[in-house]
């Protein structure tokens, strides 16, 4: 059942995942300067790559309290402040099946490329860091993947022997149980971004892992509706179903147009050439004013995050129009009810006679 009344929540933002954007060029190489930038857009948070260690050093904020509050400080000093860390690279490498070695590589340090046992453990270890220096910098939520033993399964040719799907799902779990419990003593909430490619890519599947967890509290969701199209999944159900776990909130848009050639798999085509394909916030198919209505309405407390991922328009075009668009899906939740008029104090008699009783 929706929440109302005073339970209900205004969705804070615009902000903005800055990992998209990212450039060797100025302003998109420094942390003043991609702050500057956001803000100059009218953008009020900004979600943080901590693989890029211009933006942030992920040793130093798990370690120094001084290291943090400059931080917080300087990005504070822009009229912005941070949503969340995010560390979906380095999530993602918690668990990598190794038909995959290879490629999330890229995502390793060069010392522990070629080592997948070693770059498992660091993955592990910057996982719990991420705790660390989001409790440090203030933060109740933190963004990343899970990682995925099981995706190159998920179409069972040859068909699954019983038990695979049990067995990843708690190898998964035993993975990230002591990373969940290092958020826990921190006071941080663990939004898996739920995505194709990662273990937890649907409803069914972030259940499969909130079980072998233990139904962990720190198990939580980054809804991010522009995944669900691509599935063919109902993204507005998906709220009615998980809200209570959705506490980050991705604004990206999608959309899914099937012809007689290609649907859902993509012929391994281009993004541009794909049924499913990403686009700017409001170019899609994504009906984000019920969205928005959905998630304030069950009082979700969370950042509206711009994620930019579009194969048509420009970075810069997408950076100028999001916060205008987030901005303009805000709904300043309501505290009165509109016919609060007829109220006023019960008096049973009266409600009898209106009965007739």
């Amino acid at each position: 059942m929706v929440q109302h009344g005073k339970s209900m929540k205004t969705i804070k933002g615009p902000g903005i995942f800055l990992a998209q954007f990212v450039d060797s060029q100025a302003p998109f190489n420094s942390l003043d300067g991609m702050c500057k930038w956001a803000s100059d857009l009218g953008y009020k948070g900004i979600q943080i790559p901590t693989w890029e260690t211009f933006l942030i050093d992920l040793d130093k904020a798990a370690e120094s309290q001084t290291y943090c509050d400059d931080l917080k400080g300087k990005i504070n000093s822009y009229g912005l402040e941070i949503t969340e860390l995010s560390t979906h690279l380095q999530g993602q490498l918690v668990a990598v099946h190794s038909a995959y070695d290879l490629m999330f590589d890229n995502f390793a340090p060069d010392a522990y490329k070629r080592n997948p046992k070693a770059r498992t453990e660091w993955a592990i270890d910057t996982m719990k860091k991420a705790a660390l220096a989001s409790k440090r910098l203030g933060l109740n939520t933190h963004a990343t993947f899970s990682g995925a033993l099981l995706w190159h399964t998920w179409h069972p040719w040859p068909q699954r022997p019983n038990g695979l799907v049990e067995l990843g799902f708690k190898e998964l779990a035993k993975r990230w149980k002591p990373i969940l419990d290092v958020f826990d003593e921190n006071g941080v909430d663990v939004c898996y971004e739920i995505h194709p490619g990662e273990d937890l890519h649907d409803g069914v599947t972030f259940e499969r892992f909130l079980e072998a967890t233990g139904n962990h509290k720190r198990v939580n969701i980054l809804y991010d509706p522009s995944h669900f199209v691509l599935q063919q999944l109902d993204y507005i159900e998906y709220i009615d179903h998980y809200h209570q776990f959705i506490k980050s909130f991705h604004v990206k848009d999608s959309e899914f147009n099937a012809t007689g050639k290609k649907g859902a798999f993509g012929g391994y085509g281009d993004w541009i050439d794909r049924a499913g394909r990403y686009r700017s916030p409001g170019d899609g198919q994504i009906d984000f004013k019920t969205i928005f209505t959905k998630l304030t309405e069950y009082g979700c407390d969370l950042w509206a995050v711009m994620e930019w991922e579009c194969c048509i328009k420009s970075p810069e075009q997408g950076a100028r129009e999001g916060a205008p668009f987030i901005q303009n899906h805000i709904i300043e939740a309501t505290q009165k009810t509109f016919d609060d008029f007829a109220g006023g104090a019960t008096d049973e008699q009266f409600l009898k006679d209106i009965l007739n009783l």
